[in-house]
């Protein structure tokens, strides 16, 4: 049966824990070693800001390079520790759900996405910088 966007996404948020910004603020906080991932495409992050330290990985790219069987020219090295604590994040939670379930399911032991995305983020009062800098 085919499934919508809406549909996989609520697959993927049933499955995979959503945390607030401020939680997700307070996490990188504790833990200088969270990798925050912004699964947006490089158009729509330049339009919303980044997440200051956060990674852009595109969700169609995010298997890929978190794959360890792949030429290591495909990999990204942030993205070789299953345990490695991931925080997710997008521009309203959707993708970065679907990006936490795909870690998910890669084997990653600590993923979670922020509920609403960047939107969340940015109602939360919190920082951003432009993306490309």
């Amino acid at each position: 049966m085919a499934k919508t966007f809406a549909q996989m996404v609520a697959e993927a948020r049933a499955l995979v824990p959503g945390i607030s910004a401020a939680e997700a603020r307070d996490r990188v906080r504790r833990n200088p070693e969270i990798l925050l991932i912004d699964v947006q495409d490089a158009s729509d992050i330049a339009a919303c800001g980044l997440i200051p330290g956060a990674v852009p990985i595109s969700l169609g790219m995010l298997a890929i390079r978190a794959d360890r069987d792949l030429p290591e020219q495909f990999r990204d090295a942030r993205l070789q520790d299953r345990d490695r604590p991931v925080i997710v994040t997008c521009g309203a939670g959707g993708q970065a759900a679907l990006g936490a379930y795909t870690l998910q399911q890669m084997g990653f032991t600590d993923v979670v996405y922020i509920d609403g995305g960047m939107q969340a983020w940015k109602d939360a009062g919190l920082p951003t910088e432009p993306f490309g800098r």
